[in-house]
């Protein structure tokens, strides 16, 4: 076998994963979020700059601040969701370089630029973004990843100082009654990969 991953987890995080659209009333807890980050804040990005940063939204009233920035086909979705996470990348991750990269200090001066910052705060999130998901099919809930949103109005809503950029919003929990779409086709191995 060329996996070491026990079947059964294979199916948890991947194969059995799927995206869900609809969500049982069972709650998410606090505890369970943070065995999630406790476990996916150990995937790699580059020089050890971690620029994800998660926002919950628990309370209606964020919750209703948030729907009206998305898409028409996610808001009932989410209004439903036990649990909405924003996930977004900061900007100003190189502040924390000194103590989370130590051995290079010059590490923070090459992010002095803002647009340096922000290419690599959005690449690193977004790989981080990937851990997230797989994080909480590891948790044994469901989450629903979704881009279909106004940007612009979600930063301004959450992160008005500018420092942090939405990208994508999870909606986590059991998956509840038809939360399936049918799956879609994936491309295969040799489409994907070649060798030279």
């Amino acid at each position: 076998m060329s996996l070491v991953l026990d079947p059964t987890a294979q199916d948890l995080l991947f194969r059995a994963a799927r995206t869900a659209n609809t969500f049982t009333e069972e709650p998410v807890t606090q505890d369970q979020v943070q065995a999630i980050y406790d476990l996916v804040k150990y995937g790699p990005t580059s020089m050890n700059q971690q620029p994800l940063r998660i926002v919950l939204v628990r309370s209606t009233e964020a919750r209703e601040r948030l729907t009206e920035h998305l898409s028409e086909g996610n808001r009932k979705k989410t209004a439903d969701a036990p649990l909405v996470a924003i996930l977004a990348a900061d900007n100003e991750f190189h502040e924390e370089l000194p103590s989370q990269f130590p051995h290079f200090p010059q590490a923070k001066e090459l992010f002095a630029e803002r647009e340096t910052r922000e290419q690599s705060a959005r690449l690193n999130a977004l790989i981080q973004v990937g851990y997230f998901i797989i994080g909480v099919r590891a948790a044994g809930l469901a989450a629903g990843p979704m881009t279909g949103f106004d940007a612009e109005g979600i930063n301004k809503e959450f992160f008005s100082d500018g420092k942090h950029s939405v990208l994508v919003v999870v909606n986590i929990g059991k998956p509840g009654e038809s939360a399936w779409f049918p799956r879609s086709p994936r491309l295969t191995y040799d489409q994907v990969v070649t060798t030279v």
